[in-house]
């Protein structure tokens, strides 16, 4: 079969053959419809990855939308290595089978669901806790897991949403989906002050980060500078999910003993497989009823080196067959 080929961890994936997979018991063939270029499918296929299995070549690619070989159309993933989703077919597990809703467009759920979990899922659960959402605050709102958090956390119920990056264009996008929007310099005293500044008055109830480094630093500083409401108790969770800005941050010990604060990690591990299943068709359903909107760039599979190359700030490129 036809497939993305990655010989090498800092290669580039070449369109090729490859070794049809083997079915095994509880998998069923389905044939790709299409499959998101994601952050975690670039961190896997390297080796970097917590998760990475480390063995080349191989197959990347973590979630696809496919057909089945009795016609259904379907959102799956957890494919056994070294296969992977960029690939004419593969064996899909029988468990893992969510048929995609009437309508729903498939470069819409590939290159959406992935990226727009990584905030539902603790936005639900958040708002279980609290009932309802106050301010929600995204570190690294241009990208496309950011400017889905946007959409998200309005659908809700957020009463505000605040986006910090440095991407004019995304965080353009952002302010468009009725976000507040800070620029970050770079410089930490100066983005610590003007996320405080942001916050005015009210604590965030949630901080979703998806880039650590030197923003999440900022946002540190802004927490301790702020001047919260002194009848506002809530307590505020801090989400970390992604890394893009560095691996370390500096967490200061005053930040600890002067806010009600829990820092906590979102990515695999920290979920179980069950609650994820559980909102898989809900969230399906908020893409085919365009409630949230995935931007994307699609490319066909015979142009994987270029789809692997392109990397626009809010915008996911989704692989088809071709």
């Amino acid at each position: 079969m036809k497939a993305a080929i990655l010989n090498a961890p800092d290669g580039t994936p070449t369109y090729g053959d490859f070794p049809d997979p083997k079915l095994t018991e509880g998998r069923q063939i389905a044939t790709m419809v299409a499959a998101g270029i994601h952050p975690i499918v670039r961190a896997l296929a390297s080796g970097k990855h917590y998760a990475s299995k480390g063995a080349w070549p191989m197959i990347p690619g973590i979630d696809t939308v496919a057909r089945t070989e009795d016609g259904a159309l379907i959102y799956s993933g957890f494919i056994d290595p070294p296969y992977g989703t960029f690939a004419e077919r593969m064996a899909v597990p029988a468990a893992m089978r969510f048929e995609l809703p009437d309508g729903a467009d498939p470069v819409q759920v590939a290159g959406g669901m992935n990226p727009g979990l990584s905030s539902w899922l603790p936005l639900i659960a958040r708002k279980k806790e609290l009932e309802k959402l106050g301010t929600v605050l995204i570190l690294g709102v241009t990208g496309m897991a950011g400017l889905l958090a946007v959409q998200n956390a309005f659908s809700l119920g957020a009463e505000r949403v605040i986006g910090t990056g440095r991407n004019a264009e995304g965080l353009l996008q952002a302010a468009k989906r009725q976000a507040e929007t800070v620029t970050l310099t770079g410089d930490r005293q100066t983005d610590g002050a003007a996320i405080a500044k942001t916050f005015g008055s009210n604590a965030p109830c949630l901080i979703l980060d998806f880039v650590w480094g030197e923003p999440a630093e900022a946002a540190f500083d802004a927490l301790s500078y702020a001047e919260f409401k002194a009848t506002d108790n809530v307590d505020i969770a801090y989400l970390e999910i992604g890394s893009m800005a560095g691996a370390e941050a500096s967490l200061p010990a005053s930040l600890l003993r002067s806010r009600r604060i829990r820092i906590s990690g979102s990515g695999l591990g920290s979920a179980s497989i069950a609650e994820i299943m559980a909102q898989v068709p809900v969230y399906m359903k908020l893409i085919a009823e365009r409630r949230v909107e995935v931007p994307t760039r699609v490319f066909p599979l015979s142009k994987i080196a270029e789809a692997w190359a392109s990397n626009e700030s809010g915008r996911r490129s989704v692989v088809v067959p071709g």
